[in-house]
């Protein structure tokens, strides 16, 4: 055990017990060790100096094993004491000698060989005799033994790949989720599983999980939210109601139940080179707000189902992610983004000036565009050219809102997508909760930033 600990690790510990007024026990409190072992390494220093802090590999007979129970029978020495004599590390060692020698005399005190034993070799089966000299009942008998063992290897559900084959449970839940399929016999055969062994794991899987409860609330707040909420969001949820729990805890038992959230895909981009004016980068990637409306974000993306197109553009407000203003349309026109603007300054108030900020696509340059912008007095800011991480707050929902909703749809008509954009988007401002908004969504937060104000 204490060669885990290097030696001057242990000649420093050993130097704090000799030099200071701390005692041992305090030492080892220190330094999170045993006592016992401090007193050992002290022991050992004592004996042998600095040498007897080294890590020593020795192979002892049986006629050095004897010397050192004889010394300590004739001088009554404890067992620490004789192994600090002799500069024997393992602890326990010189009790298991004694009762070795009590037991078989000096031949029990002789080393083992280590190793596994040499396997003894099996004779070579016999081939199995060729088709036409099987009766047709043997041949149904392996039909259905093959059978069995090819839907047994297609059960990859509950067998863990970084395994070779499973572990007992994996290989038991493998085969009872197949028994109302196969022979029993067979499936254990093609598993090697002995019949004792599936029977027990049967039986602890039948075993109340103390767990069950929780991951039937996990497994409804994750259906309720689509899959969206990853275990940082699911363990928010839970706290809201009340549950004290880690959020290790939540991670681990979404990983049993294989629940996680999606990747995200990428946008439509906008860039049809300089068709106009480009503003510079007055964001400059600070995508922190003190308040509301004073730094917005915006972007179009682009859907689309069976080569029918659909464009979402939406104004984010960077104080707490709420989707300020949003448009649809069947074509990215500059119409699209008016409306969007018209929309968002509807919900100013006459001391707002919020920044704006969008990549370079043709809309945000348009004279229109910067006409309209200057009549409220607003900023207009630019991401770089071809710089996506300029603009990646708006990246971010973009993403979530595909992971979240389309990729997780199947959508007959362009209808039924902006349909459910508009219910996603009143979903994502009013009811899905961020963890960096201390569990709230950005309405509630909003809401309750304003009343504490």
């Amino acid at each position: 055990m204490s060669n885990r600990y290097d030696e001057w690790f242990k000649l420093r510990v050993v130097q704090q017990c000799l030099r200071e007024e701390t005692s041992l026990r305090e030492v080892a409190r220190q330094h999170c060790l045993d006592a016992s072992t401090v007193r050992q390494w002290l022991d050992n220093y004592r004996q042998h100096g600095v040498t007897g802090l080294r890590k020593k590999y020795t192979h002892r007979s049986a006629a050095f094993k004897l010397a050192v129970l004889e010394r300590m029978w004739r001088d009554g020495l404890s067992h620490r004491q004789t192994a600090a004599l002799f500069d024997i590390r393992e602890r326990r060692a010189i009790g298991r000698w004694e009762r070795q020698y009590h037991s078989g005399g000096l031949t029990a005190l002789a080393p083992k060989r280590k190793g596994r034993r040499p396997m003894t070799k099996k004779p070579p089966s016999p081939s199995p005799p060729p088709d036409e000299e099987r009766s047709h009942k043997e041949l149904l008998e392996e039909l259905a033994y093959l059978r069995a063992e090819n839907a047994y290897l297609k059960k990859p559900r509950c067998l863990d790949p970084g395994e070779a084959g499973g572990n007992a449970e994996q290989k038991a839940q493998a085969v009872q989720g197949l028994r109302h399929e196969h022979s029993l016999a067979l499936l254990l055969r093609a598993a090697e599983l002995p019949r004792s062994t599936f029977y027990y794991q049967v039986k602890a899987l039948g075993t109340d999980d103390p767990y069950a409860p929780l991951k039937a609330r996990i497994r409804a707040i994750y259906d309720r939210h689509k899959g969206r909420y990853g275990y940082r969001r699911i363990t928010a949820v839970l706290r809201q109601a009340g549950e004290v729990i880690n959020h290790k805890v939540v991670q681990r038992l979404m990983q049993q139940l294989g629940l996680k959230s999606l990747v995200r895909p990428k946008r439509y981009r906008a860039y049809r080179g300089a068709v106009g004016h480009a503003a510079p980068n007055v964001l400059d990637r600070q995508f922190q707000a003190e308040g509301p409306n004073q730094k917005w974000v915006t972007d179009i993306t682009e859907f689309n189902i069976d080569g029918q197109k659909l464009y979402l553009s939406p104004i984010m407000d960077l104080y707490n992610g709420e989707i300020m203003a949003y448009q649809i349309s069947r074509r990215p026109v500059f119409s699209l983004v008016k409306r969007m603007l018209q929309q968002a300054f509807a919900r100013l108030k006459e001391s707002d000036r919020p920044l704006l900020h969008s990549d370079q696509g043709w809309h945000y340059q348009h004279p229109a565009y910067r006409a309209l912008l200057a009549g409220q007095a607003l900023t207009q800011s630019m991401s770089r050219k071809g710089n996506c991480l300029d603009n990646a707050a708006m990246e971010s929902f973009f993403g979530t809102l595909k992971a979240e909703y389309f990729h997780l749809h199947r959508f007959d008509t362009i209808g039924q997508l902006q349909q459910g954009l508009d219910q996603y988007i009143h979903y994502y401002n009013h009811e899905r909760i961020k963890v960096k908004l201390k569990g709230l969504s950005p309405v509630q937060y909003r809401t309750q930033a304003l009343s504490a104000g």
